[in-house]
């Protein structure tokens, strides 16, 4: 078998893999996509994907790791959350990704409430903590999304033109 065709199913075992990362909060996906799209780019000795097409991804990978890693404690943050809050969705994201997608999801939320009702007591506070961490993680989501179908689209460009 040629060893540029097993180059070619590995960039895009990384690049499915990446994808489904994109959901899946546990998986590093943007960067496996990026990883897969360079693997890619080399072993076609980058004749069609060159430097600026794969900056380009890097660079939206990089985006949309900062801004999923930041989106559940800005939530939280806009809600008037206290820092131990904060630190409890810290710890919570951190915690939860031991326990599955399930986890990854509701450990952010929870360590945000359970630090929110240790530094202030109020439920109704909490609750609202809680509310903005889930909903600043579904804006990270879809951010991720968003930057996983660009670098895709990048991709496809460089490879067509």
């Amino acid at each position: 078998m040629d060893l540029s065709l097993l180059w070619y199913l590995l960039s895009i075992l990384l690049v499915l893999i990446g994808l489904a990362g994109t959901i899946y909060p546990a998986l590093p996906g943007l960067g496996l996509l990026a990883a897969g799209f360079l693997l890619a780019a080399w072993n076609g000795n980058f004749v069609h994907v060159g430097f600026w097409p794969l900056t380009t991804i890097v660079v939206l990978a990089v985006i949309g790791m900062v801004i999923e890693s930041v989106a559940s404690l800005l939530g939280a943050q806009k809600s008037g959350a206290s820092r131990e809050a904060l630190i409890g969705s810290l710890l919570g994201g951190l915690i939860g990704l031991f326990f599955g997608l399930f986890g990854a999801i509701a450990g952010p939320v929870l360590g945000a409430v359970i630090g929110e009702l240790i530094a202030r007591r109020n439920l109704p506070q909490a609750s609202r903590v809680g509310a903005a961490t889930f909903l600043g993680f579904l804006a990270g989501t879809v951010a991720k999304i968003a930057c996983a179908f660009a670098m895709l689209g990048v991709f496809i460009l460089a490879l067509l033109f």
